[in-house]
C-alpha cells in the first residue's frame, strides 16, 4: 500500500480555482504531531474504554490494582528481604520493594498495554481513518488509575512506618511519572508497530517485562554499584525512575543526578526512534493485521 500526501494548487486561470494534487510520499514520514489535537475526543474514548474493559466482569475488579504490587512486595520481602537479606538503604524492605514496584508496575501494564494494542483494534483499524498513534497512547494512558490506585497502599505504609517527604520532593514525582510513560511509549511504539506482523512479539514481551524487572532496582539498591557503572546503569530508562522515586518518598536511594540524566536522555531517543518507526509502518497496519 502506497502512503499519500495531498496538496491544494492554484490554477493560472482562475484565483478561485483550486485542484487536489495527491502524490506518493517518499522517504521518512513526518510525524504530524498536531492532528493528535484534532483527534483529542477518540483519545478520551479509548482510554476510557480500556478502564471500563479492564475489570469488567471481574469479581475484584479494579482491586487487582491493588493485589498486584501487593503480593509482589510480600513475596519480595520474604524471599529477598527476609532469605537473601538484600540490603534496602536502612529502609523497612516491604516499603522500600514496595516503592520500586510502584513506577515498574505502571511501566509494566502502560507497555503491556501499548504493544497489544493494534492486533486488539484490528477492526478499527480496517473501518475509519484516524491518527494511529492514538491506540497506543491510549494504552499508555489508561494505565494511570491503576497507579494512583496503588500509590494510595503506598501512602498508607508511608504512614505506618513514619516516613513522611517533604512538599518539595514530592513535586519531581510529576516529572518521573512522565519519564515513565514516555518510556512505556517509546518502547510500545516499537512492540505494537513489529506485533502487527510479527506475532512472536506476543510471546516475547512477558518475557522481556520480567527479564527486565530484574534489571531495575525494585528488589535492590542501585548503591550496590559504584561509578561509573551506577550512571551508566541509568541507559536502562526505568532504573532512573525508581530510584527517583524512592528519593522523592523516602530520602533514600539515588537523588535525580548523572543516571537520571541518562535515563531521560535514553528515554527520548527511544521515544523519538519509536515515533519515526511507527510512522514508517503506519500504512501497512490494516493490511496486515
Amino acid at each position: 500500500m502506497t502512503r499519500f500526501s495531498l496538496r491544494t494548487l492554484r490554477t493560472k486561470n482562475s484565483s478561485a480555482e483550486r485542484v487536489l494534487l495527491i502524490e506518493p510520499v517518499h522517504g521518512w514520514v513526518p510525524l504530524n504531531l498536531r492532528e493528535m489535537w484534532a483527534y483529542r475526543e477518540l483519545l478520551y474514548f479509548l482510554i476510557w474504554r480500556d478502564i471500563k474493559v479492564r475489570y469488567k466482569q471481574t469479581l475484584l475488579g479494579a482491586a487487582w490494582a491493588i493485589i498486584q504490587p501487593l503480593f509482589t512486595m510480600v513475596i519480595f520481602s520474604i524471599f529477598f528481604g527476609g532469605l537473601a537479606k538484600i540490603p534496602s538503604d536502612d529502609i523497612p524492605y516491604p516499603i522500600f520493594s514496595y516503592t520500586g514496584l510502584l513506577p515498574w508496575t505502571f511501566f509494566a501494564t502502560a507497555l503491556t498495554n501499548a504493544s497489544r494494542s493494534l492486533v486488539r483494534d484490528a477492526n478499527l483499524l480496517k473501518r475509519v481513518y484516524f491518527p494511529r498513534l492514538v491506540i497506543p497512547l491510549a494504552g499508555v494512558v489508561g494505565a494511570l488509575p491503576d497507579f494512583f490506585l496503588a500509590f494510595l497502599i503506598l501512602l498508607g505504609m508511608m504512614v505506618y512506618y513514619g516516613l513522611y517527604p517533604t512538599a518539595i520532593s514530592l513535586l519531581w514525582l510529576f516529572p518521573l511519572l512522565l519519564l515513565g510513560m514516555l518510556a512505556a511509549l517509546g518502547i510500545g511504539l516499537w512492540l505494537s508497530a513489529l506485533y502487527v506482523r510479527y506475532r512472536d512479539v506476543g510471546y516475547i514481551v512477558p518475557f522481556l517485562i520480567q527479564s527486565w524487572m530484574y534489571l531495575t532496582p525494585v528488589a535492590y539498591p542501585s548503591s550496590l554499584l559504584d561509578e561509573p557503572w551506577r550512571t551508566l546503569y541509568g541507559l536502562n530508562p526505568m532504573a532512573g525512575v525508581v530510584e527517583g522515586f524512592r528519593w522523592a518518598l523516602l530520602h533514600k536511594g539515588q537523588a535525580p543526578g548523572p543516571m537520571t540524566a541518562v535515563s531521560a536522555l535514553t528515554t527520548i531517543l527511544l521515544l523519538i526512534s519509536g515515533l519515526y518507526f511507527f510512522r514508517r509502518m503506519e500504512h501497512i497496519f490494516a493490511d496486515v493485521v
